[in-house]
């Protein structure tokens, strides 16, 4: 894993190299003054994203925190697309000697597809999904709504201000029931206390409860700091759990790959009644064929966030068996969001942020 890292920033710095030179040879006849203006401002903006990771659990002002974070990871996607437009610009001067313009083109493309991307991100879709399971419920066969959000991501992306967006927008559906498929918290708790966000949390409202199970974020912070949060709110957390709702639907919560010492999900259905129906919460979307022979009736993950942005969509469609959307497995129903915020870079773009409403009727 770390080499990963080191050949993703090794990729960075190449790509910003590669931005800043072509900028330097299109500014070549700029005063010496407004240079090492730019030349300051980029690497400046270029450099934050690390800024940003190296200083997460620390306490200082919040505008600055947010600004150091949001320049940071927006700047990884200017950098993607930067270097895209470029290189197509390079290509073409290739075969078209006289060609001058490429980088301010380049410059106005990549700024137009990110002010497209910022307003695509503030514009969640709600997926609703119908569906039957064929198991019979307490007493009562009335169909149950499910209001299921995965990677929100609370930190300096996802702030107090954008939480309570979220949480009218779930209230406003009156569940019976709400799921979170992890990532609830982004890198650190430090600004969750910060904003006080357990008190915006404390606002959701579904009469069967509210269940989570962690994801890989949630160890990125701190498990235990993860856990201690979560219990400030009405949220609670499942980690190879599995809980019976009154009217008999249960809830199993697998704990995150992380976590070496994870039950398998053969060992956690023994926990199972498979006469009931059965809604297993597990972050990240893989052997998705275990599924069914769990006795599952519906999983839900999330995770993948679907790349985000193109062209990592079409990466994580290549590494995941499902990487986003509604699939039907054998007899198990199986659904992959792509997050109801994101990670990172305030941008959405090919894909979308979405909260999923199931409604789901029993035999």
């Amino acid at each position: 894993m770390p080499t990963i890292f080191i050949a993703l920033f090794c990729a960075y710095l190449a790509g910003n190299i590669y931005i800043f030179t072509r900028g330097a040879q299109a500014l070549v006849a700029q005063p010496f003054g407004v240079k090492v203006l730019l030349t300051v401002l980029f690497w400046s903006c270029g450099l934050s994203f690390a800024v940003s990771m190296l200083t997460r659990n620390v306490k200082y002002p919040d505008i600055l925190a947010y600004t150091v974070h949001e320049v940071g990871t927006g700047w990884l996607v200017f950098t993607l697309y930067m270097v895209l437009f470029l290189v197509a610009f390079d290509i073409f001067k290739l075969f078209n000697g006289g060609f001058k313009y490429g980088f301010y083109i380049s410059l106005l493309l990549t700024l137009s597809l990110l002010s497209y991307g910022y307003y695509h991100y503030q514009h969640p879709k709600t997926e609703v999904i119908n569906i039957v399971i064929n198991k019979v419920v307490n007493n009562d066969s009335s169909p149950m709504k499910v209001v299921a959000i995965s990677d929100i991501h609370l930190g300096y992306g996802t702030n107090k201000a954008q939480l309570k967006k979220y949480v009218n927008m779930i209230n406003a559906e009156k569940p019976d029931l709400i799921l979170i498929g992890g990532d609830l918290i982004d890198n650190s708790v430090t600004p969750l206390y910060t904003e006080n966000m357990q008190e915006e949390l404390s606002q959701l409202k579904a009469p069967q409860g509210i269940y989570m199970v962690p994801g890989n974020h949630e160890y990125i912070s701190g498990i235990k700091k993860s856990a201690e949060f979560i219990r400030s709110t009405p949220i609670q957390l499942l980690r190879d759990t599995v809980i019976t709702l009154p009217n008999g639907v249960q809830i199993a919560g697998r704990d995150d790959r992380h976590n070496p010492s994870r039950l398998s999900l053969r060992t956690l259905s023994q926990n199972i009644n498979p006469a009931q129906p059965v809604i297993l919460l597990d972050h990240q979307p893989y052997d998705l064929q275990n599924t069914e022979k769990a006795g599952i009736d519906l999983q839900f993950s999330g995770h993948t966030h679907r790349g985000q942005i193109w062209p990592m969509s079409l990466l994580t469609d290549y590494l995941f068996q499902q990487s986003h959307g509604y699939r039907q497995w054998g007899n198990s129903h199986v659904y992959v969001s792509s997050g109801l915020s994101l990670w990172g870079p305030p941008f959405r773009i090919g894909t979308n942020s979405e909260m999923v409403v199931f409604n789901i009727a029993f035999k």
